[in-house]
């Protein structure tokens, strides 16, 4: 157990640095009692998942559960920040987030190791203390994502939106979609690539599926190909910033936005191409680095080279850059 106290010394430290960084980005933002702010945040907003003995209407019922815990964490940011950008809104929400979740890590661990001392359940602490090396390292993950939010700059989860911002050729969006979700309509070699992107460059991740369904239902289904670019959790053996292509959609949702995805594809016989990066968690968390910039580069012309091969001239492809945009206009 001296082991595992140890570990947990380091959790509590990267919570408290969280907290101090969280409270210190509210203040330059001019929230008056930011720590109280937090407080308010971190002991609430929790979501009970829906019943899944009955899977009858579950996506329905995720979708409606998110939306709404969604929209009861705008309301609360909004009336503490009053009238501001809603990138910075965004942001906000997203740094809220990221101290509940390390101080949920921080709860969780206490929780089982007391547990097990309360019990004399050697077991129970023998396993912690097997898995309390990757706990302590994906709460740096989390911890180190705050510099990059509070900052606005990219990290490693980015570069699907950076990509969809290549294809567009750095343009102006055409309309939002679908709420805080922007497409944009560019021409690559004859071809019409309506292009969906998260819009920036605060952190959000908007809603890809509900967009790419509208944008295909409004075409009637006359689109040649779909194509999802997405950041992708690399195996230890594997390198960063490898881009692989497959089938599929490349996004990490619980289950509403990428089965709205799979259901339009499928409803009009569409193929459904993806392009990921691999990376670590710890990447995918951090500001992004040369060397996932560099992917995202090879990503874009991967997904080019797709749509030089794979859709026809004159055709029609949607290409969706999937992740959190914070940093990406």
């Amino acid at each position: 157990s001296a082991f595992v106290r140890r570990k947990l010394y380091q959790l509590e430290e990267l919570e408290v640095d969280a907290r101090r960084m969280a409270v210190s980005y509210m203040s330059s933002l001019g929230v008056s009692e930011p720590a109280k702010v937090l407080e308010g945040f971190v002991n609430n907003f929790f979501l009970i998942r829906p019943v899944e003995l009955e899977p009858t209407d579950i996506i329905r019922r995720y979708k409606h559960l998110i939306r709404a815990r969604e929209s009861s964490v705008r309301d609360y940011v909004r009336a503490v920040l009053g009238k501001v950008e809603r990138s910075v809104q965004y942001s906000v929400e997203t740094v809220l987030e990221v101290v509940s979740v390390i101080r949920l890590i921080n709860k969780l661990v206490k929780h089982y190791l007391e547990l097990g001392l309360k019990y004399n359940n050697w077991i129970l602490v023998m396993q912690l203390a097997i898995q309390i090396p990757e706990i302590v390292e994906l709460t740096k993950a989390y911890a180190s994502s705050l510099n990059a939010f509070t900052s606005g700059v990219p990290i490693g989860d980015s570069v699907g939106p950076l990509v969809a911002k290549m294809i567009s050729n750095w343009g102006e969006p055409l309309r939002e979609v679908a709420e805080g979700t922007d497409l944009y309509e560019v021409e690559v070699d004859s071809r019409r690539v309506y292009v969906i992107k998260a819009s920036g460059p605060g952190s959000n991740v908007g809603w890809p599926g509900e967009a790419l369904e509208r944008v295909v239902e409004e075409v009637s289904g006359s689109v040649d190909r779909i194509i999802t670019v997405d950041a992708a959790l690399k195996l230890e053996s594997e390198e960063t910033g490898e881009v692989a292509f497959g089938t599929g959609a490349a996004i990490g949702d619980v289950g509403p936005e990428k089965i709205a995805m799979e259901r339009v594809a499928s409803k009009y016989s569409i193929p459904l191409d993806a392009v990921v990066v691999k990376m670590s968690e710890l990447e995918a968390l951090s500001p992004l680095s040369k060397r996932l910039y560099e992917a995202a580069v090879r990503a874009y012309e991967e997904v080019l080279r797709i749509i030089r091969e794979k859709v026809r001239e004159g055709g029609r492809v949607v290409v969706v850059g999937v992740g959190n945009t914070v940093g990406v206009r």
